[in-house]
């Protein structure tokens, strides 16, 4: 049948067009942007397991960045220890040469005045931080590292707590004025030595034992007169500044040498210990960053497989929907010419 008010032939080829139309614009978009999926519309489920494996690559990517970061930590607490370890070795050292006879007071007071000023690089140490965190507390601290995608993820970084005041003593952390110091207390190392009173004990009111049984204060005429300090006694004191000790180790005397000797080794059993706990999380963090490493490749590996054009297929696709394209076009154009044929009926 001849017709004019109907053209299906055209129509099949406008569809035609257009279905090729479509296609060649996916296979662009594909091979211009890289990914198979572009939007809900290429692959609804697709999409929607592509984005939860991104949140979990994303995820563990900073997990291994967070366990990195725990690592520096523990290795800057156990480099601490390390120099910390050192100093004990080395106030031991002096402790087993102090304690020898052969050795005078003025050789035992210059042996201290070594270990005094470890004692202070030793409590500089225990103050060691990392960004801010406190690294060392005398009592046992967790240091919480998120290695994994998901809140429950979680490392605790322990580092058992580390009291060094044994072997330090107190270290003074400000300046102090001149004056009346405090009364020395049971088991101040000063008790038992002999004190020369001053001039300055008499102006700001010293009091002594002496012979007595409770502490009197003195006047000008004891000036120049020899003391054996107790408990209790108050003296005057000379303005201090930051770094003085007061108590811990001390190896001026033989007998104080040799006390001091078990105080060192648990004191360096203590940061051994403590050594044992930050290496022993330092072993999980690294197994942590490497069992994190092969998940995200094998995550990515995965969602490639979902979400990444495959150039192979695109470009075949492409030339195909190129031709078809044209193929189209050319059958529409033959479609709309048919009807001219009516025309020589009419002649």
């Amino acid at each position: 049948m001849t017709v004019i008010a109907s053209n299906s032939a055209a129509l099949r080829a406008q569809n035609g067009s257009r279905l090729a139309n479509d296609a060649l614009n996916t296979a662009m978009a594909r091979l211009s942007s890289g990914n198979r999926i572009n939007s809900a519309a290429d692959d609804a489920a697709g999409l929607a397991i592509s984005n939860s494996m991104t949140s979990q690559i994303n995820g563990m990517n900073q997990a291994i960045s967070n366990a990195n970061n725990g690592i520096s930590l523990a290795q800057t607490a156990d480099g601490a220890l390390s120099e910390v370890t050192n100093n004990l070795q080395r106030i031991r050292e002096l402790a087993v040469q102090s304690a020898s006879g052969t050795y005078s007071d003025d050789d035992r007071a210059n042996m201290q005045t070594e270990v005094t000023e470890l004692q202070k690089q030793i409590a500089d140490a225990m103050k060691t931080q990392f960004n801010g965190v406190n690294l060392f507390s005398t009592s046992d601290q967790a240091i919480n590292i998120q290695t994994g995608a998901d809140a429950t993820d979680q490392v605790a970084l322990k580092i058992t707590g580390l009291d060094m005041s044994a072997v330090t003593g107190t270290v003074a952390t400000g300046t102090a004025a001149a004056g009346l110091g405090t009364a020395l207390a049971a088991g101040d190392s000063r008790i038992g030595t002999d004190h020369v009173i001053t001039a300055e004990d008499v102006a700001y009111g010293a009091q002594f034992t002496g012979s007595g049984s409770s502490p009197a204060a003195v006047d000008s005429s004891a000036i120049g007169s020899t003391v054996t300090l107790k408990a209790g006694d108050q003296m005057y004191e000379a303005a201090t500044t930051a770094g003085t000790v007061t108590g811990g180790v001390d190896i001026s005397t033989a007998a104080g040498a040799t006390a001091a000797l078990d105080t060192l080794d648990q004191a360096i059993a203590s940061v051994n210990t403590t050594r044992a706990s930050l290496g022993a999380g330092e072993s999980r963090l690294n197994s942590v960053v490497n069992s994190l490493t092969n998940n995200v490749t094998n995550l990515t590996d995965a969602k490639s497989r979902i979400s990444d054009a495959d150039f192979s297929v695109e470009t075949t696709n492409l030339a195909k929907a190129q031709i078809l394209n044209q193929a189209a076009t050319a059958m529409l154009a033959q479609a709309n010419q048919s009807q001219q044929g009516v025309l020589k009926l009419l002649q």
